[in-house]
């Protein structure tokens, strides 16, 4: 670390009974091993760790560590800003000074944007869209890129193709780190990868990319799988189930017209539960909080409430229908149990669970015609064309067409670009390695689709299986060069 090594874990220890507000707090093997290794070594690394390790402790004391050495800011990219309100009332206690730059608060950008080029701040967090705004790119990114300390990819997972909740904006980090200085540290983090998404991140995140691994395997968690193929069947159980259970927790559902069907039935029986969708706009801080207090007795869910979310006492975590991949289901799941001793997971099978699964699969990537439509309208448009003017043209819908529009424009190098509000085609035609990679993963989604079926079908050994489906090891944490 900057100061010695015997001074910089005490002073990282301090910080962290500070964040956690436990002056009896101790770092989880592997925590410390990770600050030294990126504030020290100045070289990259990959931390797979299960939920509640305490990911975001890493990342937030190294930024502080490098701050006190006279170091410059960190970025920290993540999916998440809209549930890191915990993370970031932990970093404000070890006295980091973080701020963020997204769409829910513009009118504090230019306050925001003057601190940041005063040097005046430790951490700027940013979801992946924003890399992709010119405004961020000339305006912030531009003039601290050869200052930036530490870059922190979150929920790392979602830059690889192979991984869950892909995230196409992830991918414009290669090029962004195509641009930053080689030396530059670099922290990745995620509680979920298996041997295909390590080598994917090894590729794109490299050189040198070493890898912090732990795990998986949570003892406090107890796994029940039950076939039950009405809806019917379900909201019986469901009523008479959590009513018994101890605690609070999540119900999953994989659709919004499902997560607000489920709380209308269980408000109706009597239950204290609230919907929690995409849909729940500017109340979802309320609800998250409700469920924090334990002034509700369950959240019913769709994938809204996902990724970074932290609740270590949450009793219990019900799925409705079953997930898309065990590795979706592992997430979700784990959200479960993380500080106490004993949590429920069940997973409630249903007959029309394998439709809607086949209904996202189908329509993840747009159709050839679709793209030839949209590429062909353009072609007879020099002047461009916004995603308005190509639904009049066009028979697709809005937003097809606007999955289409980014999908394109993320290729490398891109076949169109967005001038303003409209989308003109560049001199690069669409290379097949779009379709390609459509087809792989269309047929990878299908196979996980099947491999949840096999966990519902399990009597026993569930934590095994899913540990072995996501390559996971019994053995201790390790920090290796790959």
């Amino acid at each position: 670390m900057p100061t010695s090594a015997p001074k910089a874990g005490e002073r990282a220890l301090e910080l962290l009974r500070l964040g956690t507000q436990d002056p009896a707090a101790a770092f989880r093997d592997g925590q410390l091993e990770a600050i030294r290794h990126v504030v020290s070594n100045q070289r990259r690394l990959l931390v797979v760790q299960k939920t509640g390790w305490g990911k975001s402790s890493v990342y937030f004391i190294a930024a502080k560590l490098l701050r006190e050495a006279g170091r410059g800011p960190t970025l920290l990219i993540s999916p998440l800003l809209s549930l890191m309100r915990n993370q970031l009332a932990a970093a404000e206690r070890m006295g980091v000074r973080a701020v963020t730059i997204h769409s829910e608060n513009e009118s504090e950008w230019p306050a925001v944007e003057a601190s940041i080029l005063r040097g005046e701040v430790d951490v700027v967090l940013i979801s992946p869209e924003r890399l992709a705004n010119d405004h961020f790119g000339k305006r912030i990114l531009g003039p601290i890129s050869g200052r930036i300390a530490l870059l922190v990819v979150d929920e790392a997972h979602c830059i690889s193709d192979w991984g869950h909740d892909f995230r196409p904006h992830y991918r414009l980090l290669e090029r962004i780190l195509q641009s930053l200085p080689q030396n530059l540290r670099l922290l990745a983090t995620t509680a979920i990868a298996n041997h295909r998404v390590v080598a994917d991140l090894t590729h794109i995140l490299g050189p040198n990319l070493a890898l912090s691994r732990g795990d998986l395997s949570r003892p406090s968690l107890f796994l029940q799988t039950i076939r039950l193929p009405s809806q019917t069947q379900r909201l019986a159980w469901l009523a008479e189930q959590i009513a018994r259970l101890p605690g609070s927790g999540i119900v999953y559902t994989l659709t919004v017209r499902d997560a607000e069907l489920v709380a209308a039935w269980l408000r109706g029986q009597g239950l204290n539960v609230e919907p929690y969708t995409s849909q729940s706009g500017q109340v979802r801080p309320r609800l998250e909080n409700a469920l924090l207090k334990n002034e509700l007795k369950a959240l019913v869910a769709t994938t809204a409430l996902g990724m970074g979310f932290d609740k270590p006492d949450l009793a219990f975590v019900i799925h409705y229908q079953s997930p898309s991949s065990v590795v979706a289901y592992y997430q979700q799941v784990g959200r479960a149990g993380r500080a106490i001793q004993a949590a429920y997971g069940v997973l409630l099978s249903g007959a029309e669970e394998v439709r809607i699964g086949e209904y996202f699969i189908a329509s993840a990537f747009p159709s050839p015609t679709e793209v030839s439509q949209i590429l062909a309208a353009l072609e007879a448009a020099p002047d461009g064309l916004t995603a308005n003017d190509l639904m009049s043209r066009l028979n697709i819908t809005k937003g097809r067409i606007d999955k289409a529009l980014l999908l394109l424009s993320l290729e490398s190098p891109p076949p169109l670009v967005k001038q303003g509000n409209a989308w003109v085609l560049t001199i690069t035609q669409l290379s097949d390695t779009f379709w390609e990679r459509a087809n792989r993963l269309t047929a990878l989604r299908r196979t996980e689709q099947q491999q949840m079926q096999e966990y519902v079908s399990l009597t026993q050994g569930h934590m095994e299986f899913l540990i072995q489906a996501l390559d996971g090891t019994p053995e201790p944490l390790s920090l290796i060069h790959i």
